[in-house]
């Protein structure tokens, strides 16, 4: 229920598909990860308590995101930076991706809701993203 889309020896995304289950706090992003992916499973009547986070300066280089598919189904396309299509994936209603590295696509295969989280703030589509030259027809 946790899968990893790697290809040629490169990381492209985490997948924590819906009903995943963990044993208590588990983390599955790399440390060197500019996003972290957990899933925290607490018992009933179990705390966390009150805090707050230490402000931290932090460089980062790529910028990853996480799609939660919280309606419909997609089909996720993954491409090295050269167009190359290398990896696809289903996810549907409930899963949880992580884009760590390489390009990305999307095909909408029922109409879906997708909540995304990634670094901000979003510059607009000309300043943010570069279209992949698709090579194969992908």
């Amino acid at each position: 229920m946790l899968e990893t889309i790697e290809a040629r020896g490169q990381v492209f995304a985490l997948v924590i598909r819906c009903g995943h289950r963990s044993q208590g706090v588990e983390f599955y992003s790399r440390p060197e990860y500019a996003l972290q992916l957990g899933l925290l499973q607490h018992p009933k009547d179990a705390e966390i308590k009150p805090h707050i986070h230490h402000s931290a300066t932090r460089s980062i280089s790529e910028v990853q995101e996480v799609l939660h598919i919280e309606r419909g189904r997609i089909e996720a396309e993954f491409f090295t930076s050269s167009g190359e299509p290398v990896a696809s994936c289903l996810l549907n209603e409930g899963d949880t991706i992580l884009l760590v590295s390489g390009g990305h696509g999307f095909r909408v295969l029922d109409e879906a809701t997708i909540l995304e989280i990634k670094q901000g703030p979003y510059e607009g589509r000309d300043t943010d993203k570069e279209p992949l030259k698709v090579k194969n027809g992908g």
